[in-house]
């Protein structure tokens, strides 16, 4: 399957074309592996160009922004990236490889796998045929005949092959969810919304590059209409937002469903069991529930992955004894003529009863958002070869029973578990119920965190629960929140079906969401035969369309609270990206001009006292405005200032090797520099404040150096041409092994008067160096020990955490929904959300924060 690779909105285009390589890693520097690149005038990063709009133009130089630029595909050495140090990083924090696991590991990952992924798909037949005869009734064997039909193939259909043998591929390198699916499209087209994206985060080698091939004309079209088109990119946003809404509603009704159906085994067991009894069980159920869950994945899932693997072994059996007992004649249900029977007898209730068979595949999204936390392939194996076939033999078993006990529908499951075994089943049963809770809770924190990465959530407290497996989170306040919900949800609607069709409300608007974001995939990055995706779109979207009109139909029962749930979910989520956006956008047009830092001079207008300052902003291109404020407002600034960026890109995993980025931002005299920390969205960030302060000054020593040995290279390739002449000529860099590497952009070129005409960039897309005077070997030594000297003794003197706040208020001549979304909303979610300088410990004497306010 072809990928390919896009710089992202903010910093410009690239037109991809053609068949698939993968990235290259840069694990070690004698690596002789080569890549392919493209090669355009925007590959200079050079921070005088990006943030001096107007010089580029006195220059002749179109803008980043500009799409018509033209390039072409060229193969090279290994990329060295402007910055290879290690990542801040919790030790053993990356991606486990699974295929190195012992045969122990091995078999504790797949009870893990049962635990954690299939809990939700393998507790339907405790509620599935209850609630389909609730809404139509048993009027004769072939009623049920009719309604097993309708089950075994909807479980065929839905998590067999729409899932495991087609969605599970569309992860996004092990993650799955919406908003994985999003972060894949993001990669490769400009679609997102919020433009801090470069085309240095197209060089990480978690992204995928190709060669040319003329298949992808489709693709390149459908790439440049969604990059084109602003409605769309606002468009595909929503589905993300409403899947990923629906999926944290799930987490509410997935609890609320299992637990209940589950205790109701009592009134079975024990006939004096009353409902009101039943619910309050069922509370404190949910209460330890949500408790243990701060225990984590890893080893929670080792403890219930045995249970789980019971309950399966308990639904298989359970399953022959009754085929053997009753009736083998429900086989025949294999034969879907018996759909349409059962549709043909009941008519409109067969229709309502649509909404009680979609039960019997919930927990098939949960299977693809947990698969952050498994192989794959683990998963399809797993299912296939245990899940689906208990699942199966547990509702032929149900319905052989109901063939001659139609008047047990109500508590199918229960009623037909032999009297011997009743009470270890109960049990089973209600650990099974639990475990199927704690699976779409921990979807709904993976897609949290997703979401959180991507700016489309407030940023929460995250506990990382597993030092071995990355991924395995808690996130406190969510876990909390959504207790509450679901004791709510309990309490307030006691009949099983309308829990159930709240249920299929939830289940549906995820499933239909990410039929169409797989059914992007497929044409954008798979480019697969056109027949096969409109197939799988109007099978799919087709089956879940009818289920939804079955479900929706019957919302007044008691199922709106979790569409109104869901839309709360929505709306802050659309409302934090929409305000980040504005805010966003704001600095970037507020940034201050490189003509003011040149006229302000070295000392930048101010007094300059020995130390170290990080001033944290989102910015990653250009001197944030709030840097004016800090200039205007202290009575004097740093030696030495480091614009410091967190930014996450739309990948799982940054390598460490390729997490920073580093650029001098004005002349070496100034003492000014960018540091853009890159993290994928299931990265971990939890540092420490000196070890970060170490590591940082370290890398910047390295960029330092290495920004001297190409400056030395230049020098010495300018002695052999005419400076005159408009010549290109290849950069290499010579490792201490003595391997040879090209660099296919310069990583940092000489500070340039604005009274100097820019060069324009070649062909071979690199910018030649301005004339200077040729220094001699021993002065640029000299001046690289100056300079380094200088950030050591800046180090000794202290290192201060410079925090601007910028906050955004709506101008009094806006809209009065954008004053009150901006003023109200967004200021309340932005107050109460977690600080970014949370995830360092940084200590008060160390921070100095100052405040902004901007207009939108």
């Amino acid at each position: 399957m072809a990928e390919e690779i896009s710089g992202g909105s903010g910093g410009g285009s690239s037109s991809d074309r053609g068949g698939e390589i993968n990235g290259v890693g840069l694990a070690s520097m004698d690596s002789l592996e080569s890549r392919w690149v493209f090669q355009d005038d925007e590959e200079s990063e050079i921070e005088d160009d990006e943030d001096d709009e107007d010089a580029a133009q006195r220059a002749g130089l179109d803008s980043e922004d500009d799409d018509n630029v033209e390039q072409r595909l060229i193969r090279t050495g290994p990329h060295i990236d402007s910055f290879d140090v290690e990542a801040l990083e919790v030790p053993g924090a990356q991606r486990s490889d699974f295929e190195d696991f012992s045969i122990g590991r091995r078999i504790n990952l797949a009870f893990q796998t049962l635990g954690v992924v299939f809990g939700d798909v393998g507790t339907s037949p405790l509620y599935t045929f209850s609630v389909m005869f609730t809404k139509a009734p048993i009027n004769g064997n072939e009623d049920v005949l009719g309604a097993l039909s309708l089950v075994l193939y909807t479980l065929i259909l839905i998590p067999l092959v729409k899932y495991v043998l087609v969605v599970l591929w569309a992860n996004d390198d092990g993650e799955g969810g919406t908003f994985a699916l999003y972060s894949l499209i993001c990669r490769h087209a400009k679609v997102s919304l919020l433009p801090n994206q470069l085309p240095s985060d197209a060089r990480i080698s978690s992204f995928r590059l190709k060669v040319p091939s003329p298949e992808l004309e489709r693709s390149l079209k459908i790439k440049e209409r969604l990059e084109t088109s602003v409605t769309l990119k606002k468009l595909l946003l929503i589905l993300v937002l409403v899947g990923t809404s629906m999926v944290i509603a799930d987490g509410v009704v997935t609890p609320a469903m299992s637990v209940t159906s589950a205790v109701a085994g009592l009134k079975v067991g024990v006939s004096a069991i009353k409902h009101d009894q039943v619910v309050m069980i069922s509370v404190a159920f949910l209460v330890i529930l949500f408790s243990v869950q701060k225990f984590g994945t890893s080893k929670v899932g080792l403890a219930v992955g045995p249970a789980l693997f019971i309950w399966f072994c308990s639904l298989a059996g359970i399953g022959i004894y009754n085929l053997v007992k009753y009736d083998t004649s429900v086989l025949k249900a294999f034969n879907p003529v018996h759909i349409y029977l059962f549709f043909k007898r009941n008519s409109v209730k067969a229709w309502y009863s649509l909404g009680g068979c979609l039960l019997c595949a919930t927990g098939s999204e949960a299977m693809f958002a947990d698969l952050c936390y498994f192989p794959v392939r683990s998963v399809q194996l797993t299912f296939v070869f245990l899940v689906l076939p208990c699942l199966l033999l547990g509702y032929l078993g149900q319905a052989a029973y109901l063939m001659e006990n139609h008047s047990s529908a109500a508590q199918v499951f229960f009623s037909s578990i032999p009297s011997g075994a009743f009470w270890p089943v109960f049990l089973i049963a209600n650990v099974a119920a639990l475990i199927a809770s704690r699976a779409m809770t921990t979807a709904t924190f993976s897609c949290i965190k997703q979401s959180t990465a991507l700016g489309c959530f407030p940023r929460l407290k995250i506990i990382h629960t597993s030092r071995k497996f990355m991924g395995q989170i808690y996130i406190p306040v969510i876990n909390w929140f959504l207790l509450v919900v679901c004791v709510i949800f309990v309490c307030s609607i006691s009949s099983p079906s309308e829990i159930g069709n709240a249920y299929g409300i939830a289940e549906l608007g995820v499933m239909m969401m990410t039929t169409v974001l797989v059914t992007i995939v497929m044409l954008l990055i798979w480019q697969i035969n056109i027949i096969i995706v409109l197939s799988f779109v109007i099978i799919f979207l087709g089956i879940e369309l009818i289920f939804f009109s079955s479900v929706l139909w019957s919302v007044a029962d008691g199922s709106w609270i979790i569409l109104v749930f869901a839309a709360i979910m929505f709306l802050i989520m659309y409302i934090w990206n929409y305000g980040s956006k504005l805010k966003y956008e704001t600095e970037v047009k507020q940034k201050l001009s490189m003509d003011l830092m040149r006229e302000l001079g070295c000392n930048l207008g101010t007094i300059r006292a020995p130390g170290i300052g990080l001033l944290y902003n989102e910015l990653v291109k250009g001197v944030p405005a709030i840097f004016g404020h800090f200039l205007t407002t202290l009575p004097a600034i740093h030696s030495m200032i480091i614009f410091v960026s967190i930014k996450y890109v739309p990948v799982p995993v940054v390598p460490q090797s390729e997490r920073f980025l580093f650029r001098r931002v004005c002349p070496k005299s100034y003492h000014l520099f960018r540091c853009i920390a890159r993290y994928g969205y299931k990265d971990i960030r939890k540092e420490n404040h000196q070890a970060f302060e170490q590591l940082l000054i370290e890398s910047l020593e390295k960029f330092i150096r290495r920004e001297a040995q190409e400056r030395s290279l230049e020098s010495d390739g300018d002695e052999d041409t005419d400076s005159e002449e408009d010549t290109s000529f290849s950069r290499v860099l010579i490792a201490p092994n003595g391997s040879v590497y090209s660099l296919g952009v310069p990583l940092l070129s000489e500070f340039r008067d604005t009274t100097i005409p820019i060069s324009e960039a070649s062909t071979s897309g690199e910018v030649r160096p301005m004339q200077s005077s040729d220094p001699t070997l021993p002065d640029a030594e000299q001046s690289l020990e100056r300079e380094l000297s200088f950030i050591r003794k800046a180090k000794e003197s202290g290192v201060v955490y410079l925090l601007g706040h910028g906050d955004i208020r709506a101008r009094k001549d806006s809209w009065f929904i954008k004053k009150l979304v901006i003023n109200y909303f967004y200021a309340f979610l932005r107050k109460n959300c977690r600080r970014g300088i949370a995830n360092l410990s940084v200590p008060h004497s160390h921070l100095m924060q100052v405040g902004m306010t901007y207009m939108v």
